[in-house]
């Protein structure tokens, strides 16, 4: 079994978030660690891809917290079950869930809900910004 981490930033984000989620992965001992700077809504991020081409039965994918992962609860989800067909674990370090059982399921259903949720809050913040700026 080999942890194999991911690591996302969007572009707006800082280098800071991204060093912070390097560490936390090798923190727990991920063997290769795989990242992007892109939107988790973009589905354009090579590094994910590779990542998930690089995985074998057994292994485990590690992120730091889910909305790393993805932002739309569909999408996570597929994912997620996609990697479970595989053989493949999976763990959110700031979000102890076992995917395995019906309560696992159905909190990674509500985490992914937030992570869409906290999406489309920061779409709305850039729209109504944008709005005013060009109102002034």
């Amino acid at each position: 079994m080999s942890l194999i981490g991911y690591a996302r930033v969007s572009t707006a984000e800082d280098k800071q978030l991204l060093d912070r989620q390097l560490d936390a992965l090798n923190e727990i001992g991920c063997q290769k660690i795989f990242t992007d700077k892109a939107s988790g809504s973009n589905s354009e991020r090579p590094g994910l891809a590779e990542c998930l081409a690089y995985l074998r039965p057994d292994d485990v994918l590690v992120v730091l917290d889910l909305d790393r992962l993805g932002r739309l609860a569909k999408d996570l989800i597929i994912l997620i079950d996609d990697l479970a067909s595989k053989d493949i674990g999976f763990k959110a370090i700031n979000s102890p869930m076992d995917t395995t059982t019906p309560t696992g399921r159905a909190f990674l259903q509500i985490q992914a809900a937030f992570a869409e949720m906290e999406r489309n809050i920061i779409r709305q913040r850039v729209q109504e910004g944008l709005a005013a700026a060009r109102a002034r």
